[in-house]
Parts: C-alpha cells; structure tokens; sequence
C-alpha cells in the first residue's frame, strides 16, 4: 500500500507519515522501485499513534506505549503509570484553562465596552487591572 492509501486509511497526513518513518515510530518496507510499501501492521500502527497522539500523548510516550503495545510481556502497570502521568499534566492544564477563564472573565466583566478609552482589558493584561 502507499502513502496516499495509508494516508486515507489512518486519517493522517502524508507529512506525518513520513515524520514518524524519520523518527523510526514505524518501518514501512520499500518496494523495488524505492517507494515506501506499507503492511496491515504498519497501518494498525500508524492508527494506534494517531489515537495516542489525538489523547495528547507526546511523542515519546507514544514510542513507549507502542513498544509496551507489541510486547506480549508486558506488564500493565508500565503502560498505566505512562497513562497517570500524562493525566496528571492534563488536569494540571485544565486547572490553568480554568484559571485562565476566570481572569478573563473578570476582565470582560469589568470591561462596560463603551467609546470610552478606559479599558480595564488592556489594563488587566498590562498589569494594572483593578476590581471595583
């Protein structure tokens, strides 16, 4: 199969697709004529990276949790702590999403939005925003 087909199959873009051949996540084979030749296993690989990666798993936990994947031995608890971990940094980023909402609606709160030149937007992210 080639790229474009594999492209179509897996959802992802070419590009993509050759960047995890050059970062060695997958190992297409190569047809006599030097073209890329891609198995059923490499598209069900390129598949589970695309739903990794879709779950904002970084790349290298995606290189881990794909060994962990095709090791039969495995033992879960490898892959759950990789899964813990990455939990943890996206609670961590929706308490700063959270955060960040709650400024900016103080901030458009406090904004009446006239034609007046007294912003309290501007002044909040200059540094000078006060409450009344």
């Amino acid at each position: 199969m080639n790229i474009k087909e594999v492209s179509l199959r897996t959802g992802l873009p070419a590009k993509t697709i050759r960047y995890y051949e050059e970062i060695d996540l997958v190992r297409p084979g190569r047809a006599a004529n030097g073209y890329r030749s891609f198995e059923g296993r490499d598209i069900h690989n390129l598949t589970f990276l695309a739903r990794a990666r879709a779950l904002g798993f970084s790349i290298e936990d995606c290189r881990a949790l794909l060994g962990l994947y095709e090791d039969d031995g495995r033992a879960s608890a490898e892959v759950k702590q990789i899964a813990n971990k990455h939990l943890a940094e996206v609670e961590g980023k929706i308490r700063d999403l959270e955060a960040m909402r709650g400024t900016l609606s103080d901030l458009v709160d406090a904004c009446r939005g006239d034609a007046r030149p007294e912003c309290p937007i501007l002044n909040g992210i200059g540094g000078t925003f006060r409450q009344n």
